[in-house]
């Protein structure tokens, strides 16, 4: 297994750098992630963005929403997403329904799919985001 150059492992984390190809398997420090702050206050951190072996772009990044803080707008994806609950309580609108997921749950959000996510808890609201093909690749430059 060979390393990473500093460069490389700064490129992923950076958020929009060029995709790296995932062809080894990596340790990413929480640490070393740069946090963003998005529209609506809550946090976000890239954790990495690149391409599989395989083919598929991947990116993947853990946001944080306080308590209180109004949802981020609904939004259609052109990807599909695979959301990991970690902490608190949210409530996942989509395809005219609302439902309520809390820690451990996971969601399936489908291509073209317009939803969106809202903190219900007292709370963080912590989770993790896997988003795979479709507008990725373009997404990752």
């Amino acid at each position: 297994m060979g390393e990473w150059s500093r460069r490389e492992v700064l490129g992923v984390l950076a958020g929009g750098a060029a995709a790296t190809e995932l062809s080894e398997s990596k340790v990413f420090a929480y640490e070393g992630m740069p946090v963003r702050t998005m529209a609506n206050g809550g946090q976000s951190r890239d954790v990495v963005r690149g391409e599989l072996a395989t083919g598929e772009a991947v990116a993947v990044h853990e946001s944080m929403q306080p308590a209180g803080l109004v949802p981020n707008v609904a939004h259609a994806i052109d990807h599909a997403e695979i959301m990991m609950v970690l902490e608190g309580s949210l409530e996942f609108q989509h395809d005219g329904k609302t439902e309520l997921v809390g820690p451990g749950g996971v969601i399936y959000i489908a291509r073209g799919t317009m939803h969106r996510v809202r903190n219900v808890g007292d709370g963080p609201m912590r989770y993790t985001v896997i988003a795979i093909g479709g507008d990725v690749k373009r997404v990752l430059g």
